[in-house]
């Protein structure tokens, strides 16, 4: 299978290490970075590295057919979604990313009512996919994902009604010689973290609520232990209604009252804008430069200690008649990654995910046409991949509310 991976950040570079165990594919990386391409593409010499500005989809189609490719894997932040995912379409190829379109809140009530939601742009495109018979698989990182996978695992083998679908998401990582140093893309941290969080409820659709809403204490396993998680706008509420009957869908994410202020103070300051201001006679983005002044979280890997789970749980009734509540997770601990692949561990475990999903779209397991979500697809060969790449997965069960 041949690949276009465009964004050789920390999680495609990450892609790149994990993809050059298995034999399915070959890949040609692009990032507007050559070097930081070379660099990827240096994991196995089936790997090739372009440099490519992914805002230019007539740019990258081009490169598509150049290089006779199956699929375009896109690893770059969600500005870049649309005109990768329409190079895609126009390409025949098949699609797949982590990330999906961006949305825009109501102009008049931002945190109740939805706006443009995630993914939009991309499912008023789906007749056109399927016309194609390509598949664009979208939201195939962890969360989303992996987070998705586990939600159609419960709907399928677990539970006969499901109450809610809550993906929550902790850690206890800790990054030495800082005082602020995000292990993700600060660019869409601040994105998803200060856009107005989406919920769904079966009697009500989509709606919003305030960012930070919702405070809970959850208990994540494998010592992480009990987290403060908030409301975070993100794809898996989107994307699990279309697919899974569940009264309540939600997104929790464990980021902690330090984490939660600077955010707000970005805000505060207009920091968090991407529209360009002037400065000194050049025009620059806010947030942009709040990326630059922070250190790169794919070279965080040798300072941070630490686990980070993702996972989802599920509450409803089991397939005996009786209440049911599970928490289905994935821990990476970033001692293990940074030894096997030099990889942090919230970069490897994001990266993982979509080399699966081509390996199984690659032996035909996975297949499709049109727009797709992780969970419109069987969960059970991915959850066995997943274990086979060394990163297993576990279910446990909690006392039903």
């Amino acid at each position: 299978m041949r690949i276009v991976l465009v964004g050789a950040g920390g999680v495609g570079t990450a892609f790149a290490r994990i993809a050059a165990r298995r034999g399915f594919a070959e890949l040609v990386i692009a990032d507007y970075d050559f070097a930081r391409a070379e660099h990827a593409a240096a994991a196995s010499d089936r790997f090739s590295a372009v440099r490519i500005d992914a805002r230019d989809a007539d740019a990258v189609a081009g490169l598509l057919a150049d290089h006779r490719c199956d699929a375009l894997m896109n690893a770059a932040d969600p500005r870049f979604v649309m005109p990768l995912y329409t190079a895609a379409l126009r390409s025949g190829v098949h699609y797949l990313d982590m990330a999906m379109s961006l949305s825009h809140p109501h102009p008049q009530s931002p945190y109740t009512k939805t706006g443009v939601k995630l993914g939009d742009d991309q499912f008023a495109m789906a007749g056109e996919w399927e016309n194609s018979g390509k598949l664009a698989l979208v939201g195939i990182g962890v969360e989303p994902g992996l987070s998705d996978v586990f939600a159609r695992h419960a709907a399928d083998e677990l539970f006969s009604e499901i109450d809610e679908i809550g993906v929550r998401d902790g850690a206890n990582l800790e990054v030495q010689g800082y005082d602020f140093a995000p292990t993700f893309s600060i660019w869409t941290t601040i994105e998803e973290c200060l856009n107005p969080p989406v919920i769904w409820e079966a009697d009500r659709g989509w709606f919003t609520t305030a960012p930070f809403s919702e405070p809970e204490i959850f208990r994540f396993p494998a010592g992480i232990g009990l987290v403060e998680c908030v409301n975070v706008e993100h794809e898996e509420v989107l994307l699990i209604p279309r697919w899974i009957n569940a009264r309540r869908v939600t997104f929790k994410y464990g980021l902690g009252a330090e984490f939660i202020a600077v955010l707000q103070t970005l805000h505060k300051l207009g920091l968090d804008r991407t529209d360009p201001v002037a400065v000194g006679g050049n025009e620059v983005s806010p947030r942009d430069v709040v990326a630059a002044c922070l250190p790169d979280p794919a070279g965080l890997g040798a300072k941070m200690t630490g686990l980070t789970c993702a996972g989802t749980w599920v509450t409803g009734t089991g397939k005996d008649g009786a209440p049911r509540e599970v928490y289905l997770y994935n821990v990476v601990d970033n001692a293990w990654s940074m030894a096997e692949y030099g990889s942090q561990a919230v970069v490897w475990q994001t990266a993982v995910n979509p080399v699966i999903a081509l390996e199984l779209i690659d032996s035909g397991v996975w297949s499709g046409a049109g727009v797709l979500g992780p969970e419109a697809l069987p969960a059970a060969p991915f959850l066995d991949l997943l274990t086979d790449y060394g990163a297993p997965w576990a279910c446990e069960e909690r006392a039903a509310r």
